[in-house]
């Protein structure tokens, strides 16, 4: 993650935040007082929230280790060549 000042960040905002967005990297804005806040664009902090709702949720996370169980002994289902053109959209 970048690092800037927030005096850097006042004067080179529109370029600073151009690159957050399309380079989907956050930005640290730190300031005198020694406070920093984080800079991101909506899409990457919206998959920081689905990321997080997922790793506390303990249903799903059980679902997932038993489906990567199951895939790791080669014992889970495997879809025919019609449903694989149907899933990938040829």
């Amino acid at each position: 993650m970048n690092i800037v000042s927030v005096n850097k960040f006042r004067d080179n905002l529109k370029s600073l935040v151009e690159q957050v967005v399309s380079r989907h990297e956050p930005l640290k804005v730190t300031r005198r007082t020694g406070e920093a806040f984080v800079v991101m664009s909506a899409e990457d902090w919206e998959r920081e929230q689905e990321t997080l709702h997922i790793l506390q949720n303990r249903d799903l996370m059980q679902q997932i280790a038993t489906s990567l169980d199951t895939h790791s002994r080669g014992q889970g289902y495997t879809p025919n060549g019609e449903q694989i053109n149907e899933i990938t959209g040829i």
